[in-house]
């Protein structure tokens, strides 16, 4: 079946994010990320509104985060997204600051940032203000995944890194490596470990971080790029 990934629309939220919440079933680290993040579960009426009314009101703040649908072309259904930013300029200190979650407090919100400053860190560490693409999550519906939808919106993040002639940058989940590899993807040297006694787990999770180069890098590595000052691409 065909598959389209089309900017995410203001009616697509709840089902754009209906796919986020379902996307991770029996994955480690996605469950780990939900469970972190919405510590209270995402299942109730009460949350899918209020989530899907403060998702709205940061799209109209924000400038440069963008949210993707994939789209099952034989029904219309929306089968998966992608969330990433595209950062076309470069950033101040001020402008790329540790961002806490506002929703959180108490415990929960120590246990958040245990696991989401590092995320942060290393991107400051590898990227500064420098311009690229931070790809937060791709994710598809269950009953698609394996039938092509993850593939089209990877190669949506793919193409916009070529457009833009920006590297893309994501974490990996330490199952599908390979498969990114394989598309021409770096796995960096660095890596974030989360300490299983910040996550309540029998032991600790490495998380992969990956660098795709847009070719107009004409074939260096991202370590190769970071060794020489991050030269500009000509």
């Amino acid at each position: 079946m065909p598959y389209a990934v089309l900017p995410a629309l203001i009616p697509d939220i709840p089902k754009v994010y209906e796919m986020y919440f379902a996307a991770f079933k029996g994955e480690r680290m996605g469950e780990l990320m939900l469970e972190v993040l919405f510590p209270e579960g995402t299942s109730s009426p009460e949350f899918r509104k209020a989530h899907a009314e403060g998702t709205l009101a940061y799209w109209h703040q924000n400038d440069f985060q963008y949210t993707f649908k994939c789209v099952d072309m034989d029904t219309a259904e929306i089968v998966g997204m992608g969330l990433g930013d595209i950062y076309m300029r470069e950033r101040s200190e001020e402008e790329r600051k540790f961002q806490s979650v506002p929703w959180l407090s108490g415990a929960q919100l120590e246990r958040a940032e245990a696991v989401l400053r590092p995320l942060h860190d290393i991107r400051e560490k590898l990227f500064g203000g420098r311009k690229y693409i931070y790809s937060h999550v791709m994710g598809v519906d269950p009953k698609h995944q394996g039938r092509g939808a993850g593939l089209a919106v990877l190669k949506l993040a793919f193409s916009l890194s070529e457009q833009t002639g920006l590297p893309l940058y994501f974490e990996a989940s330490p199952t599908i490596v390979k498969m990114y590899e394989k598309f021409g993807c770096e796995r960096l040297s660095e890596k974030i470990v989360h300490k299983a006694e910040t996550l309540g787990l029998d032991e600790d999770i490495e998380v992969p971080l990956m660098v795709r180069m847009p070719s107009i890098a004409k074939g260096m590595t991202f370590a190769e790029w970071r060794e020489r000052g991050y030269p500009k691409f000509e």
